[in-house]
């Protein structure tokens, strides 16, 4: 099955660039280009990709606002963001809007191509690197609407269990089924099947929305501070 593909960034050579990549492949296919979010969620509507890989810096709408736009729609593309995360400051809003994962743009290009693939399947997918510095972020940013933690986390995680709770607070400092199965001491196919109870229970459409919910719920804090492991956020 083909992997049909929008790319949305304002400079042309960036387009040029991916294009050229996706045409030496098999399974992956250009079905339209746009250089500002509003001709990105023209497209998405029009052609029905599979992956939008969008930039967050565009003029007009920018990538933030049309990703929020394209992911409302009914069986949404998975949104992928491509950025210069060290001089971008929209990471958490682009998470928020709908975004399923986050690349940056001095990636290995055969990367890229295993990003759209895992974006295609349905995964959830952040480059470790930014993993990291967006955990760091969260931690570092004050508490939501100036709610007590306590507060929060009694609020957002009712009816999740207390082993769930210790998975999301793992899941939030970026660490992978593999890594939670080994430091809970259970085996990656219960580690597993915690998260996806979490997704289920928290609304959560991907693995990146439940990074969210552990920030917003007060638990990010203690994971970023206590994994002290490489994140990888592929399942």
């Amino acid at each position: 099955m083909t992997i049909r593909v929008v790319l949305a960034d304002d400079q042309p050579l960036v387009r040029a660039g991916l294009r050229v990549l996706i045409a030496d492949t098999d399974d992956i296919e250009v079905t339209g280009e746009a250089a500002t979010g509003a001709q990105a969620v023209r497209l998405a509507r029009d052609t029905r990709p599979d992956v939008v890989v969008m930039d967050i810096r565009m003029p007009g709408m920018d990538g933030i606002e049309a990703t929020r736009l394209i992911t409302a729609g009914d069986q949404p593309p998975q949104v992928v963001i491509l950025t210069t995360f060290d001089t971008d400051d929209h990471v958490y809003g682009a998470l928020r809007a709908g975004a399923s994962g986050f690349l940056v743009k001095d990636m290995e290009l055969d990367d890229i191509l295993a990003a759209i693939r895992v974006a295609a399947a349905g995964d959830a997918l952040i480059e470790p690197g930014v993993t990291r510095r967006l955990i760091a972020r969260f931690a570092s940013m004050p508490s939501p609407a100036g709610q007590p933690t306590a507060t929060r986390a009694s609020a957002q995680l009712e009816g999740v269990t207390e082993r769930e709770r210790e998975v999301l607070t793992l899941v939030g400092g970026g660490l992978s089924n593999k890594e939670i199965a080994e430091h809970l001491s259970i085996s990656a196919a219960t580690a597993k099947a915690h998260v996806a109870r979490l997704l289920t229970k928290l609304g959560a459409r991907d693995r990146v929305q439940l990074v969210i919910a552990a920030y917003e719920a007060g638990l990010v804090s203690q994971s970023a501070r206590g994994s002290g492991t490489s994140p990888d956020n592929r399942t």
